[in-house]
C-alpha cells in the first residue's frame, strides 16, 4: 500500500531541518525529502526516505510519484537572489522549471485522488520592484499587489511561480473537457530577510545584517555593502518555520488570498550595527556600500504590511526586534562560535 507523505524539497537547509524536526516530533505522515545534498544525520530519523537528486530530474520525479501519495509539498528548493545574478538562466531553471515540475505533480496527485495537494511555497520580498530611493521613502508598509516589478532574476522567478500557483489552484487546463479535475491549495508566503544563529550568511543581498552579527561574534572586521540608511524587513528563522507551519495548518476556508506578507521588524544598517555594537563593543564594521547591491536593496520595500495574515490566520511573530537579539540570535551565535 503506497504511504500519504509530507514532500519537503532543498531539505537540507535550516528551515527544511525546522520543518523536518517539527513534523518528526509531533508523529505527522512520513516524509520524504529530496535535496542535491546528502540530508545531515541528526534529521534523518524523522524522514521515511531522504532522496538525493535534482527537482529537474524528471525520472527522479516520476519514481517518486509512482511509490509515494503527496498530501502536502513543501517547495524549499531554489537559488537565491545573489547567486542567481550570477547564472540568471540556471536560477530561472531551478526556481521555475523546478516549481512547474511539482505544480504539475501536485495537480495529478490532486486529480487522482479527489482531494487537494497542499503547495507551501516560500516566497520573498525581492517580488517588490521600487523604482527609485526617493519613492521608497515616501511609502508605507506595501501590501501584496503593490510595485510587484522586481528588477532580479530571483524576483522574477518568484513573482512568475506566485502567479502559477495561483493558475493551478483557480484555472489549471480550465478549457478541458474533463470532469475530474481538482484543484491544488497553493499557499505562498512572502518572506523579509531571514536571519538565523545556525546557519553562516553566504552572501545574500539581505545578509547584511546577518553579516555583521556573524563577523562581529567571530572577532573578524566586516565591511558592509549597503549605506547606513538602508532599510529592510528582517524575520529570524524560528518564526520563518512557525509561519510555513502555521499557513500549512490554517483553515482554507479562512483563506483570503494565495499569497502573504509576514515581517517582524525592520531596522537601518546603522540600528543593526548599533546593536551589533552593543553586544559585541570590540567588533570593527565599516561602511562601503557596493552600488548594484544597494541598487537591489533600494528597489525592496522598507518595510511591508503582514495584516492579512495576522487576520486570516493568526500570525504574530514569537520574535520583536529586542527579543530577537537578546534571547535568540546573540546567546546562539555566541555558543555557535564558542564551541569552534
Amino acid at each position: 500500500m503506497r504511504k500519504d507523505i509530507i514532500l519537503i524539497t532543498g531539505a537540507n537547509g535550516e528551515i527544511g531541518h525546522g520543518l523536518i524536526s517539527y513534523f518528526g516530533k509531533n508523529g505527522a505522515q512520513s516524509i520524504v525529502t529530496i535535496d542535491v545534498q546528502p540530508l545531515d544525520n541528526d534529521i534523518k530519523p524523522f524522514v521515511l526516505n531522504a532522496i538525493q537528486g535534482d527537482i529537474l530530474d524528471s525520472n527522479l520525479l516520476e519514481r517518486l510519484v509512482a511509490e509515494y501519495d503527496i498530501k502536502t509539498i513543501f517547495h524549499l528548493a531554489s537559488i537565491l537572489s545573489t547567486k542567481a545574478e550570477y547564472n540568471p538562466e540556471m536560477a530561472h531553471k531551478v526556481n521555475v522549471d523546478g516549481t512547474l515540475n511539482l505544480l504539475k505533480i501536485a495537480a495529478d496527485q490532486s486529480r487522482w485522488h479527489a482531494r487537494p495537494v497542499k503547495f507551501i511555497y516560500p516566497s520573498s520580498i525581492a517580488v517588490y520592484g521600487i523604482p527609485d530611493l526617493k519613492t521608497k521613502e515616501s511609502l508605507g508598509k506595501l501590501k501584496e499587489c503593490e510595485w510587484t516589478n522586481p528588477i532580479t532574476m530571483y524576483g522574477c522567478n518568484k513573482l512568475y511561480c506566485e502567479n502559477l500557483g495561483h493558475y493551478y489552484s483557480r484555472f489549471y487546463r480550465q478549457l478541458s473537457s474533463e470532469s475530474d479535475i481538482c484543484s491544488i491549495d497553493f499557499r505562498a508566503l512572502r518572506f523579509p530577510g531571514l536571519i538565523s544563529a545556525q546557519t553562516i550568511p553566504t552572501g545574500g543581498t539581505s545578509d547584511y545584517g546577518p553579516e555583521m552579527l556573524h563577523h562581529a561574534a567571530q572577532n573578524k572586521p566586516y565591511s558592509c555593502f549597503v549605506r547606513e540608511d538602508a532599510r529592510l524587513p528582517f524575520m529570524v528563522m524560528p518564526d520563518a518555520i512557525k509561519a510555513l507551519i502555521t499557513l500549512e495548518a490554517a483553515d482554507p476556508t479562512r483563506l483570503s488570498q494565495f499569497v502573504y506578507n509576514v515581517t517582524s521588524f525592520s531596522p537601518t544598517a546603522d540600528e543593526f550595527y548599533r546593536i551589533v555594537k552593543h553586544y559585541f563593543p570590540k567588533a570593527e564594521i565599516i561602511f562601503e556600500p557596493d552600488r548594484k547591491r544597494q541598487n537591489i536593496v533600494d528597489s525592496w520595500p522598507g518595510d511591508i504590511d503582514d495584516n492579512p495574515a495576522r487576520n486570516d490566520w493568526q500570525w504574530a511573530p514569537d520574535y520583536a526586534q529586542e527579543r530577537a537579539f537578546e534571547e535568540y540570535l546573540v546567546p546562539a551565535v555566541k555558543q555557535c562560535y564558542k564551541k569552534k
